[in-house]
């Protein structure tokens, strides 16, 4: 039937469910400097870089130590978590089978280091991502498109042929940018539908007759 050429995956907030792990580290980090994290500065950070998060943190702590120093100790303490075992958000798990039900090739592209990807994959055994492609891979972070670019030439696929899944407004701007297909499924923030971009409330709702006729609508007619 005719479909997406690839569905390309955000990992934080929208594949795996590490939104709880990343609350639990920024409040305990920030704890150390007298700072009660609130869910105003989750929503903040939500989607990264990391680099902006570590220079949020300092400058709520009063300008201790360095940004560096925030990014790469909350780096660390996700990277502690996500080994123990992330759990995928509910859905993802089925959606994955659908693609590789449809020998659908499949990319994750994300906004955190190498080394927190690496973690979650291990805990994903078996996976089928044709590529993943962490920040240690662009030159440009998301929201630059770079890593959705990257991800689709390497599939060998057109971008504008493309699903992305993304949770956070960083996220989804640099879906938009690409020129993919965007599904957002937010939480914390407000994300509005737009050109080539719809809501749901939850991966679970992405359904193969759903996603058919987002495709007839979206792309097969353009």
């Amino acid at each position: 039937m005719p479909f997406f050429a690839a569905v390309l995956f955000d990992m934080d907030g929208t594949l795996v469910d590490t939104e709880p792990m990343w609350l639990a580290s920024e409040i305990d980090l920030m704890n150390q400097f007298g700072y009660v994290w609130t869910e105003g500065d989750q929503a903040n950070c939500l989607g990264g870089p990391l680099d902006r998060v570590g220079q949020y943190m300092f400058d709520l702590a009063g300008g201790v130590n360095s940004p560096d120093f925030f990014t790469d100790t909350l780096i660390s303490k996700m990277e502690q978590r996500l080994r123990s075992g992330a759990q995928l958000m509910d859905g993802a798990q089925e959606l994955i089978a659908q693609c590789e039900a449809m020998n659908l090739p499949m990319a994750l592209v994300s906004a955190s280091p190498r080394v927190l990807v690496d973690a979650v994959l291990e805990n994903l055994d078996g996976h089928n991502f044709g590529i993943t492609i962490s920040s240690d891979e662009v030159d440009n972070v998301k929201p630059n498109p770079e890593g959705y670019l990257k991800a689709a030439e390497f599939l060998g696929v057109l971008i504008e042929d493309c699903l992305i899944l993304e949770d956070s407004l960083t996220g989804v701007a640099a879906a938009q940018a690409s020129g993919g297909v965007v599904i957002a499924i937010p939480h914390l923030v407000a994300i509005s539908e737009g050109d080539r971009l719809r809501v749901v409330s939850s991966v679970r709702d992405l359904t193969l007759n759903n996603l058919t006729e987002l495709y007839k609508e979206l792309v097969s007619n353009r």
